[in-house]
């Protein structure tokens, strides 16, 4: 039986980075348990290569979500990386913060150091952004690459040009002073090539002897000695695998994401007693783990589109040889691209203090509204969804079977301000591409349609066609331990139990206004320090304009 000071289950974004902060060290040892394979895959480093991953099961746990109240009686699609990197080696690279406010919310909730001055010197600590920004909010010396979208399109102009004519600014750096407006999106992709959380921080650290990460390998259950985690048991090989354990000097540290690391607690003692008792598992203790579950999700407004081509075009036939040859001599062109192309950020509603709508243009359309697979023919598409959800689900353990996969109920637009928010995005998605500068690519509108104008009408859209935006968090909440939510306090211990933290998006104590993989990446930064017992960065000294 290996011992290593640190076992960490779960090479994503959260684990990558741990591990190559705590391996700084090199009086200590560093395991990490990863249930996929290394990220050799050609498709994962290709941006383009996110519509192929999207279902490889290969990398990707390939989770399907329990039917809810507004889905129309469908089980929605949930992919998650399972490979080195996690879901920053299959997701769509985009690089987005939030708001200033969200993380000044987590510090109101209760937690200590985890308002916006206290983690903006660990955003800007892990990223090397090349291109605009101001030195105040960007970081320039990290690991992390963060480059502008350089694709041009006549589509993308003109759609930024209306959010213009709508009212809505331009707007260089939606990760600095303030969000709200339009831009090009920011993404991790340089030279042509995907950054991920393996690529910029794993793959450096593994060069080190210290560290030793395990593929292949799925943890089945958290080892135990009275209150305190001393090590972990998983299969090597998956399902009729050959069983292992570690054992940890110093801490287990679960950075699973959002889905898998409840999963891992339940498994292992650790949740609602009911629960537990159900599936025959003793409880070792009671604690709210995996409720609160809170995701994006967003319908998407399609367009046909006239005397132009669109993605659709350009992906089969000639012109993607032509692609494929901008990419093999240049790195540039359609393959270099990632799903989304521009950004915006706007207000539902005139009595909204900050955006609460988050919008995305793509010159594309997918079938039957899911990405994933294009459409023949020439297509355009805003997607727009409620940036803080009021609706919360829940990951569950289907059975004391290690290997199945959990009940996932989101429970989207279950709250009726969510139910508002989204129609009055899918009006805006609307105006937006009627807007006039993009008149002369404009044919029709193809989903939700012409018929479809009140409010019912929209929401009934939504239930139809609506899906996640793959931004699942909360469900191992980060709180004080007298709140009936929390699962791990603010340094992120597990509340209740010793040595053993949770360390990724789940510990999210409610949704941000943005894609997750930057403030989880932030998450694990500053959670090394913590564990290291090194003083926490210096707060950052903001402007007062800096609100957003």
């Amino acid at each position: 039986m290996d011992r290593f000071d640190y076992v960490i289950v779960g090479a994503g974004s959260a684990g990558c980075i741990l591990t190559s902060r705590l391996s700084e060290d090199p009086n200590v040892s560093v395991c990490v348990l990863e249930a996929g394979p290394s990220d050799w895959h050609p498709y994962i480093h290709l941006p383009a290569g996110f519509i192929k991953t999207f279902h490889m099961k290969s990398i990707n746990w390939a989770y399907q979500q329990e039917p809810g109240p507004y889905t129309g009686g469908r089980s929605i699609y949930a992919p998650r990386g399972k490979t080195l990197g996690g879901s920053s080696s299959i997701n769509g690279h985009i690089y987005n913060r939030g708001q200033r406010m969200d993380f000044d919310t987590w510090a109101q909730m209760g937690n200590r150091g985890w308002g916006y001055a206290d983690v903006l010197p660990y955003f800007k600590r892990l990223e090397k952004r090349v291109g605009e920004g101001d030195n105040t909010f960007r970081g320039r010396d990290g690991n992390l690459i963060v480059t502008t979208m350089d694709w041009r399109d006549p589509l993308c102009e003109a759609f930024m040009e209306g959010a213009v004519s709508l009212g809505i600014p331009r707007n260089p750096d939606y990760n600095g002073k303030t969000q709200e407006g339009v831009s090009y999106c920011q993404r991790t992709i340089n030279n042509g090539l995907r950054v991920s959380g393996s690529t910029a921080f794993l793959k450096p650290a593994m060069k080190r002897p210290n560290v030793h990460v395990h593929t292949h390998a799925h943890a089945t259950e958290i080892i135990f000695e009275g209150k305190r985690a001393v090590g972990v048991r998983y299969t090597k090989g998956g399902r009729g695998g050959t069983p292992v354990e570690v054992r940890a000097n110093k801490e287990v540290i679960l950075s699973g994401g959002t889905y898998n690391s409840p999963q891992l607690l339940q498994l292992s003692g650790v949740g609602s007693p009911d629960l537990l008792q159900q599936h025959g598992i003793a409880v070792r203790h009671a604690l709210p783990v995996g409720e609160g579950l809170q995701d994006h999700y967003a319908p998407r407004t399609v367009a046909r589109v006239k005397d132009i081509k669109t993605i659709n075009e350009l992906r089969r036939g000639f012109s993607l040889w032509i692609e494929a040859l901008k990419w093999a001599t240049a790195r540039k062109g359609l393959l270099s691209l990632s799903p989304t192309m521009v950004y915006c950020f706007w207000h539902s509603g005139e009595s909204a203090e900050s955006s609460d709508l988050q919008l995305t243009f793509t010159p594309a359309s997918y079938k039957e509204g899911v990405q994933g697979q294009l459409e023949d023919e020439p297509g355009m598409t805003v997607a727009s969804w409620q940036q803080r959800p009021e609706s919360r689900g829940y990951v569950r353990i289907r059975s004391n079977d290690p290997f199945a996969p959990p009940i996932i109920q989101t429970n989207y637009l279950d709250a009726e301000l969510d139910r508002r928010v989204i129609v009055g995005g899918m009006k805006l998605a609307r105006r937006l591409l009627k807007s006039a500068p993009l008149s002369p690519y404009y044919a029709y509108e193809d989903f939700p349609g012409p018929n479809v104008n009140t409010d019912d009408e929209f929401l009934h859209a939504a239930t139809e066609r609506g899906t996640t935006t793959f931004h699942p968090g909360c469900t191992c909440r980060m709180g004080p331990a007298d709140s009936t939510w929390a699962v791990v306090d603010d340094q992120l211990r597990v509340h209740g139990l010793e040595g053993l933290r949770v360390i990724d998006a789940s510990v999210m104590p409610r949704m941000i206004s943005a894609n997750l993989n930057a403030s989880t990446m932030m998450i694990a930064d500053r959670a090394s320090d913590l564990i290291r017992g090194k003083a926490p960065m210096e707060a950052a000294r903001i402007p007062d304009a800096a609100v957003a």
